[in-house]
């Protein structure tokens, strides 16, 4: 009797084994049911480099996940932008445009709305944006709108719902695993992964968000007064190949100048810590560093840089350092590549003369 007891009880708990397995082939399927949408940046009617690095990451996210980009603004160079959009990267399945006057400047109480409209139609996933001043301005915003926590500054992948991001001013790195109900809100930062060049792929399907019953704020809280360039034909900061950077060593705008001519006999792109910048050396959008931008070149080049840990931060990535500095003891050289103890005033002069001139 007892025998017979527990064969019928084994014989149950085998049969419960098809059902677990069931259930892990479910919750399989359920991870790599993922739906995302970028934010996409552009001007001048091109997709700008950080957005296709922003595909690249989102890759990671799954193995069978759909990606869409959001463009907004006006105009025929909205379009322009979307026709590359559509091409830019091959896992790019739909691009969204909302075409209308409200987006014409990239500011963020319109824009955070529009993404907010957008989900609640498609319900997406993921949220993704780069870890620029674009990202940075609109994404906190939505996460707001959407009650959840954003994930920011994500340097690796690695799932749906865990990532690593720096801490500490770049000295740790954290693994955060996300558990919230809404949508996962990621800003990246583009500088750790790959910049694909953008070559014609199959286009992607792209569609015009009907915007007949979006709600315009009565009130908005914010203007949009200007946007100033220079005039140059240097490289973009955050994404040059080669940046040359001085510090507050320069002692002011007339040293910074060699600076800038040993950029442009290397076709790189200028930088400057945040204490030349706060000197008036060179405008703000210059500084590299934690409050910076966050380069990643072949080659990073620093002139009378102490190296502070907020600038550490913003250079880590970089494949070659190299540091020219009169105090031997300064902390720039614990990270260079290369170093050299001696006066800029001295070092930077013989290179301009010996350098060949840019072709």
């Amino acid at each position: 009797m007892t025998r017979a007891v527990l064969l019928r009880a084994l014989t149950k708990k085998k049969k419960l084994v098809p059902s677990n397995i069931h259930r892990s082939i479910s919750i399989t399927n359920l991870s790599r049911c993922i739906s995302t949408l970028i934010l996409a940046e552009h001007e001048s009617g091109s997709i700008k480099p950080q957005t296709v690095s922003t595909i690249f990451a989102a890759n990671h996210l799954g193995e069978s996940s759909s990606v869409s980009l959001l463009l907004a603004g006006s105009g025929s160079s909205l379009q322009e932008a979307a026709s590359q959009a559509a091409s830019c990267h091959p896992s790019v399945s739909e691009v969204l445009v909302a075409d209308s006057d409200r987006f014409e400047y990239p500011l963020a109480e319109p824009w955070a709305k529009l993404v907010d409209y957008v989900r609640q139609q498609r319900d997406y996933s993921h949220i993704l944006a780069s870890s620029s001043s674009f990202g940075k301005n609109i994404l906190p915003r939505v996460a707001a709108l959407l009650d959840v926590s954003p994930v920011t500054d994500v340097v690796k992948i690695l799932g749906s719902n865990e990532f690593i991001r720096p801490i500490y001013a770049g000295n740790a790195l954290c693994r955060v695993r996300y558990t919230g109900a809404g949508p996962c809100v990621l800003t990246i930062r583009t500088t750790s992964f790959p910049v694909t060049p953008i070559t014609e792929s199959k286009k992607a399907t792209i569609s015009q968000i009907d915007l007949s019953n979006f709600k315009k704020e009565s009130v908005s809280r914010s203007r949009y007064v200007g946007q100033s360039t220079q005039d140059t034909e240097r490289p973009d900061l955050g994404s040059a190949r080669v940046v040359i950077t001085g510090g507050r060593a320069l002692k002011s705008v007339e040293n910074f100048k060699m600076i800038e001519k040993l950029a442009e006999k290397l076709g790189g792109a200028v930088g400057a810590t945040r204490a030349a910048v706060d000197a008036g050396y060179v405008p703000n959008d210059l500084q590299v560093g934690q409050t910076g931008k966050i380069v990643a070149p072949e080659l990073y080049m620093a002139f009378g840089v102490s190296g502070a840990i907020q600038h550490l931060a913003g250079i880590k990535d970089s494949k070659v350092i190299v540091a020219v500095n009169k105090d031997a003891d300064a902390p720039i050289f614990q990270v260079a590549d290369y170093g050299l103890v001696g006066d800029l005033f001295e070092v930077i002069p013989e290179l301009l003369e010996k350098l060949p001139e840019k072709k």
